[in-house]
């Protein structure tokens, strides 16, 4: 059977920096092929290439069995070869109808009157074929990223797409949006369409795709049929050494309770929220996406605002009106959007790290340069950020470095309470485990941490106890004896309340 497309021996440079070094990849008809590899292993500079966004220094790149090296994604296209971006490409202002036939209307002759009607028909015709229920003449911004991922979908289909290339496709989906995207994928694999699927979650992996290959710094390290390898086997052709257990072994020293929520609702989402968390504990908090995880961890932090309830900190009651007041007292937040809410990416590593710890870093308001640079040098250091020296700009880091950057930054001086939301979220295998030893680290000085993750075997894994939240409430509590993956599923669908 011809190859959909093969790349062999692919290099490319960005100026000094050789990121990939004799790449290959190839996809068979009717396949779902991961590409794995740690952040920064070149997994996207190598799709970029194929779809003509970057143009290789050398190698080989056969499409159906013709030699080609696109010079721009429309050419790709042409060819059947289609990305769907990480960041999706819809336009918020615009009709479902005005995404699908964007730059491609159809008109009437050269009349340059549009077919709206035709338009309309072919773009329902298309999310039909997925199985999909969407208004064409509904806005964009009024749906859900599962639904503008569909129309990204059958957008590509619409051109006649017969290599479909997915990045981080289930990263910000709900359970069901991931299930209906599967169903759609597996529809799509019987009428022999390639599909390669960039992603970090293994247990996706192992439950959808046929091969895996794996780019280790940018060369090709090798591919392996799923059903004859493991986790582990991959992991370790990910990392180049044994990574031992994907969670570190926890041995803090739980202390006295640190924190005390009573009954905190915030008149929408949230309800009657109460529980309590200890020093060096972590609770994790689960549930599904949409339950109100995010809200509570906001009202927290005082970014959201609480109608009801009362906050403790260390027995006293504490009057959380804002962030600053939280961070008075000792409470921390790492937003799970860390690109738009954690960063400033544009600034540098050092400036990031230093804009929460201004009052070690000054006197009397003046900033010390000397001051500010052994903090940032320190923190780079402690939290092993791999960046060419501290001026580098946090956009041009890895995920898991940027991640890194989020976190260390509110680590001037010891919190009390930490919380971080989606912690690992489209982070490599090799960087998860730094951020899990990492909260270890804190949490046996003592810090409490609250975890909120979509990705059970993480929760399971780094907690101590489980909150699970359902449709604003908490269905239950969980110590360790009584977690698993069961138990937490069954109560986030709403099938248990014990309230602890």
């Amino acid at each position: 059977m011809e190859a959909l497309f093969e790349m062999r021996g692919i290099h490319k440079s960005f100026s000094s920096v050789q990121v990939l070094k004799g790449a290959a990849f190839q996809l068979k008809p009717g396949e779902i092929h991961a590409l794995m590899g740690e952040n920064g292993a070149g997994k996207s500079t190598l799709m970029k290439i194929l779809t003509g966004v970057y143009k290789a220094d050398s190698g080989s790149i056969k499409v159906k069995g013709k030699e080609v090296m696109f010079t721009d994604p429309k050419q790709a296209e042409e060819m059947g070869v289609a990305i769907i971006h990480q960041e999706l490409n819809i336009i918020p202002k615009l009709t479902v109808t005005e995404n699908m036939f964007l730059g491609r209307q159809l008109t009437y002759g050269k009349t340059g009157f549009v077919r709206d009607k035709e338009m309309k028909r072919r773009t329902r015709e298309y999310l039909q074929r997925l199985g999909v229920d969407i208004d064409p003449d509904a806005s964009a911004d009024t749906l859900s990223i599962g639904q503008q991922q569909m129309i990204e979908i059958a957008k590509a289909l619409s051109k006649n797409a017969e290599v479909l290339i997915m990045d981080e496709p289930t990263a910000a989906l709900t359970d069901r949006e991931i299930e209906a995207l599967f169903k759609i994928m597996n529809q799509l694999r019987s009428e022999g369409v390639g599909i390669v699927y960039i992603s970090h979650r293994m247990e996706e992996i192992f439950l959808m795709c046929d091969r895996i290959s794996v780019l280790r710094d940018g060369s090709f390290i090798g591919t392996e049929d799923i059903s004859e390898t493991t986790i582990e086997h991959i992991v370790h052709m990910m990392v180049g050494r044994e990574i031992g257990e994907r969670y570190p072994e926890r041995s803090s020293k739980i202390g006295d309770e640190r924190l005390r929520v009573e009954d905190l609702s915030d008149g929408k989402k949230v309800n009657g929220i109460s529980f309590s968390a200890r020093a060096g504990e972590i609770v994790g908090v689960a549930g599904l996406m949409g339950a109100g995880r995010t809200e509570i961890a906001r009202m927290l932090f005082g970014a959201n605002k609480k109608k009801q309830g009362k906050i403790f900190i260390d027995g006293q009651e504490v009057a959380i009106t804002s962030p600053s007041k939280a961070i008075e007292s000792g409470i921390v937040f790492v937003t799970e959007d860390r690109k738009h809410q954690g960063l400033v990416l544009g600034m540098s590593v050092r400036e990031n790290l230093s804009l929460t710890n201004y009052k070690h870093i000054s006197n009397y308001g003046v900033i010390s340069s000397k001051k500010e640079e052994e903090l940032s040098e320190k923190m780079i250091k402690r939290f092993h950020i791999r960046t060419r020296d501290p001026e580098q700009t946090v956009k041009s880091l890895s995920g898991g470095n940027q991640q890194k950057v989020a976190i260390g930054k509110w680590l001037g001086e010891l919190p009390k309470v930490f919380i971080l939301d989606e912690p690992t979220r489209g982070v490599d295998v090799g960087a998860k485990k730094e951020i899990y030893t990492m909260m270890n680290e804190l949490s046996e000085q003592g810090v409490t941490i609250i975890m909120i993750s979509s990705d059970l075997p993480e929760v399971l894994g780094v907690s101590d106890r489980v909150i699970v939240v359902h449709e604003g409430r908490i269905a239950s509590i969980l110590d360790k004896s009584e977690m698993n993956q069961e138990t937490i599923m069954h109560a986030a669908t709403g099938g248990s309340s014990n309230g602890h």
